[in-house]
């Protein structure tokens, strides 16, 4: 059978493959084209499983927010380079990610891959992708919020950190300075009774042997301790840190003289956390070059 340029072109924009690799499916098919997509998918499938051992840690953040401000949706997408992080087709699946996620609520990626996006699953985009752009793809995480009574409040540094934030009281702008505090100063918690028990006590055994170390009497560096551990908590708390826009006040006093209080926050940026293997580009070349 004669497969036309139409055809081409058709299984192109249906699969975001290859002219050659269309192609040959339709060939392969002999102009069936629900065949020629089915065995694309199963390439693209085969191609995504190859290239899930490799390491994604660049990508994108995304937000979104309801038009009535009451949810909001926050994802990370990975890829390996910030040259496919700029592709139009990874920031729009990644797009497609976070309007899932605003849409249904859903923030476990096993079962966020296995809802419909309208053009097939999310896992089946997925799997495209990665045949049409030869990386790995990945959804890392992905967080949703709701709220009946606070005020939303967000903030997004390019596309490599976001952040939303929920306040009780004070007003939009207050929420997204906030927000815009949090992706620049990294808080670990809003407050110190927040911060998780083992993480102060790791941090006061390390002050009690600097002190020890130091020489100094026992009621010297008691003393010591508890003035570098309260310094620590404040530098680590959202209330504790000074505010960025206005260094002289604190985030606590920014929010006591807006009578608002901060009931969360969420900060996501791209390859936190995620270790990356230093490759040898000489020895990967040899590798090659021996056959290995």
């Amino acid at each position: 059978m004669q497969i036309s340029a139409a055809m081409v072109k058709e299984l192109r924009e249906r699969t975001g493959a290859g002219m050659m690799e269309c192609k040959k499916a339709l060939t392969a098919s002999e102009g069936d084209m629900e065949a020629a997509v089915e065995a694309m998918r199963k390439s693209g499938a085969a191609q995504a499983d190859k290239k899930a051992g490799r390491t994604a840690a660049d990508g994108v953040v995304v937000i979104r927010i309801s038009d009535d401000g009451s949810k909001a949706a926050l994802v990370e997408v990975n890829c390996e380079t910030d040259f496919v992080a700029k592709d139009e087709g990874f920031s729009g699946f990644a797009n497609t990610v976070a309007d899932q996620v605003l849409a249904t609520g859903t923030t476990d990626v096993a079962q966020l891959s296995e809802l419909d996006a309208g053009d097939g699953s999310i896992e089946t985009m997925r799997q495209n992708l990665v045949g049409k752009i030869g990386e790995n793809v990945q959804i890392r995480r992905a967080h949703y919020q709701k709220t009946s009574a606070g005020k939303m409040g967000s903030y997004q540094h390019g596309v490599k950190i976001g952040v939303l934030t929920e306040l009780v009281g004070g007003d939009d702008a207050l929420a997204k300075d906030i927000a815009m505090h949090v992706a620049a100063s990294k808080p670990v918690c809003v407050a110190e009774d927040d911060v998780p028990a083992d993480l102060v006590e790791k941090e006061k055994e390390i002050f009690t042997a600097q002190a020890i170390e130091s020489g100094k009497p026992p009621e010297i560096a008691e003393k010591m301790v508890t003035g570098r551990l309260r310094k620590y908590l404040a530098e680590i708390t959202l209330l504790g840190q000074d505010f960025v826009k206005d260094p002289d006040k604190t985030v606590a006093a920014l929010l006591k003289d807006a009578g608002a209080e901060v009931a969360s926050f969420t900060r996501f940026e791209v390859g936190e956390g995620i270790e990356v293997e230093e490759e040898d580009f000489a020895a990967e070349v040899m590798k090659q070059v021996k056959g290995d």
